[in-house]
């Protein structure tokens, strides 16, 4: 218990004034000062942990913080086994990369496309990096804008540790536009509908 968490910020590492908690059974408590939150759990013996950082407020849930961490990184394992295909080869960034070396990465990453593999992307955080952990999924944002309709996620961005992962994979030239065209008539049927609500 006493122990510092450098992955989940947990008890008082949360810096934010209030959070919508959660019970240690899966109730939901409501919104609480954080300080208040953080007696419950210690009140229970237990470790208040930040789940959701950027929801508004952010989410935390009372828990056995060993039993947490061991379920956490095993679902992540399990959805990483459900990945099938070719070999997953790895391409690691920083969150705040410089333009050079992004553009490294990506050209990388699409050799690696070009031989039908899939990519795990990681992001890779220092600690004080971890107070913004929004910059990783701006990383990953980014890299699938490079590749727009030719690229797919597989596994959708989810942190382990100071690691922000996810995994992608190349569509076929007929997929890809196949998905523009799916894309273009579902643009063409919201308009549709915006010019009907107009009338």
């Amino acid at each position: 218990m006493g122990k510092t968490n450098t992955f989940w910020r947990t008890d008082y590492q949360i810096r934010v004034p209030s959070l919508r908690v959660i019970d240690a059974t899966g109730k939901l408590i409501g919104v609480l000062p954080t300080s208040e939150a953080v007696k419950k759990a210690k009140g229970a013996g237990l470790t208040l942990v930040e789940i959701a950082p950027n929801a508004a407020p952010p989410v935390a849930k009372i828990v056995d913080f060993g039993k947490f961490r061991y379920a956490e990184e095993k679902k992540l394992r399990a959805q990483q086994k459900k990945i099938k295909g070719g070999e997953v080869k790895e391409i690691r960034f920083s969150p705040f990369i410089a333009d050079n070396d992004f553009k490294v990465r990506v050209e990388r990453i699409k050799e690696f496309f070009a031989d039908k593999n899939k990519v795990r992307v990681v992001v890779v955080f220092t600690g004080p990096q971890m107070r913004v952990k929004t910059t990783g999924y701006k990383v990953i944002q980014r890299i699938l804008g490079e590749f727009g309709d030719t690229a797919t996620t597989d596994m959708e961005p989810k942190f382990l540790g100071k690691h922000l992962i996810t995994v992608i994979s190349p569509i076929s030239k007929k997929s890809a536009k196949i998905h523009s065209v799916v894309k273009e008539e579902q643009k063409n049927d919201k308009n549709e509908v915006k010019k009907i609500d107009n009338k």
